[in-house]
């Protein structure tokens, strides 16, 4: 058996208000809470971006996993829409970090925000064709949203990451199945050297989100020959607090068995590390045989799902990293919308030839 041996999340203290956003760009911030289902979002510092959630991410991973020599991670790979750097790769960063090098492969993955279940994907196949000992994938953002944009209203910041291992490693959780389901359905773009996407407006909700997730779903509960209640908890992508829920409902989940992982009313859009983030907060509340279903979503367009059932080891690693939802609701820092925008680099000092 093939599965996750650690876990982890990352996510900023910062946080901005959906009032304080709205009330610069003279919005109804009551009309954009019903419209998005959105409260506020987790805002990075300055000098915090997707390799430094991911580096936090992956040793509290490792500390899940039992601290297994990093020389056995023998692949490393890290979805964003955000890399670090252009030309230069997050992975082999991240990799030296934790001291997996320099026998390890890493890729840096795109993919909207599917990038971080691909790498899920992706490190879970080279574990199971026996390419590697263990297999990192980390799925994170700092996500991007024009000044005025609705995007800004949910483009957020954190990071998940799983360990990927065999039953002798000790499985937090089996992966039973996969399914990934994708068209070209172009809802949602950036094209080189723009520093924000563009979107389709509600042509992202149909045929984007919703075909791929359900199509997704559906396909992976017909390759299991299971149901909706067959499963505990179920997670999907969250581009904002609305389209989740109602995608659940669509195939038949209830809210009890979403909402331990519908984080984005206080978390917003992590992108990439969104329904991973979901997942790590699932985990924190798991019991061992309890099944869950993960799907995510990313435009252009795809959609990755996976079934786990949890484990007993569960029990003996969950508190020996911090909890997601600990970190959403605790030690919390509020900003001012020039605050957030300095952070977000939105604004810029400028030099002294500029000025």
């Amino acid at each position: 058996m093939v599965g996750i041996i650690g876990y982890g999340a990352y996510i900023p203290r910062g946080r901005i208000k959906v009032e304080e956003i709205a009330s610069v760009w003279g919005n109804d911030p009551e009309a954009i809470k019903r419209g998005l289902m959105l409260h506020e979002k987790s805002v990075p510092l300055s000098d915090q971006d997707t390799l430094t959630m991911a580096v936090e991410a992956s040793r509290f991973a490792l500390a899940r996993a039992g601290q297994p020599d990093p020389k056995r991670i023998g692949c490393v790979y890290i979805g964003s829409e955000s890399h670090a750097y252009a030309v230069k790769p997050d992975g082999a960063i991240l990799a030296e970090a934790l001291g997996a090098v320099p026998v390890c492969h890493t890729a840096d993955l795109e993919f909207a925000c599917k990038a971080g279940t691909e790498g899920m994907y992706l490190a879970f196949c080279q574990v199971k064709a026996a390419q590697v000992d263990i297999g990192l994938a980390v799925g994170g953002d700092t996500s991007q949203g024009a000044p005025g944009d609705a995007l800004e209203y949910a483009a957020s910041a954190g990071a998940a990451a799983f360990l990927l291992g065999r039953e002798e490693d000790g499985l937090i959780a089996t992966i039973d199945e996969t399914y990934s389901y994708t068209t070209d359905t172009p809802d949602f773009w950036r094209r080189e050297h723009e520093v924000y996407p563009q979107h389709a407006g509600r042509f992202t909700g149909e045929p984007a989100y919703f075909k791929h997730t359900m199509g997704a779903s559906k396909g992976i509960m017909e390759k299991g020959g299971m149901k909706p209640q067959d499963f505990s908890y179920a997670i999907f992508h969250q581009p904002n607090g609305k389209f989740p829920q109602r995608v659940a409902k669509m195939l038949g989940f209830t809210n009890k068995q979403t909402e331990p992982g519908w984080l984005s009313p206080w978390l917003g859009n992590t992108y990439s590390g969104a329904s991973p983030i979901g997942l790590t907060a699932t985990l924190d509340i798991a019991k061992p045989d309890d099944r869950i279903l993960i799907c995510s979503y990313g435009s252009g367009s795809g959609s990755d799902a996976f079934i786990l059932t949890v484990k007993d080891r569960i029990n003996q690693v969950r508190d020996l990293a911090p909890l997601t939802r600990r970190q959403l609701d605790e030690n919390k820092r509020y900003y001012t919308y020039g605050e957030y925008a300095k952070h977000r680099r939105k604004i810029r000092k400028a030099t002294s030839v500029e000025a």
